[in-house]
């Protein structure tokens, strides 16, 4: 086994997250209704595209540190420790669950991806994370902003 095999291990999952990410939020985008339509309709759709580069981004760290990145939705779904959109939500219940999302995947990175990559020293790893990190913390406050008044 590998000496970063552990971290290899973790940044699978974090793929597995993007992947079942960017098809929730392709459902957001295709299925979102009501009075906000048009503007979450848009912000969907550069969200996943941000799923999108990151996946790809991961899968080609996990490479470049020696692993195989997975390359399966039936690994991605058991990997994953984000779950599928599982029915026509609200618009209040998608922002929310999306926020939700960010956050579980947010504290992955901060309580085991960065320690994981700290230990190997891999600071190129570090950087990624902390780059994901922060911009899923401004999605977070920017989610909360959009319902806090409804």
């Amino acid at each position: 086994m590998q000496d970063n095999q552990k971290l290899i291990n973790f940044l699978n999952q974090e793929l597995s997250n993007f992947a079942v990410l960017y098809i929730k939020l392709h459902r957001y985008h295709w299925f979102i209704q009501g009075r906000h339509f048009f503007k979450l309709h848009e912000v969907f759709e550069e969200l996943y595209n941000e799923a999108a580069e990151d996946l790809d981004e991961v899968a080609e760290r996990i490479l470049a540190i020696g692993g195989k990145p997975l390359a399966t939705m039936h690994k991605y779904i058991k990997e994953a420790t984000l779950q599928e959109a599982q029915a026509d939500d609200k618009e209040n219940e998608i922002i929310h669950q999306l926020s939700e999302d960010y956050k579980t995947m947010i504290k992955e990175i901060k309580e085991t991806g960065v320690p994981l990559a700290d230990e190997m020293n891999d600071q190129p790893t570090v950087d990624l994370l902390n780059d994901i990190h922060g911009r899923f913390e401004k999605h977070v406050w920017m989610l909360r902003a959009y319902i806090a008044y409804e």
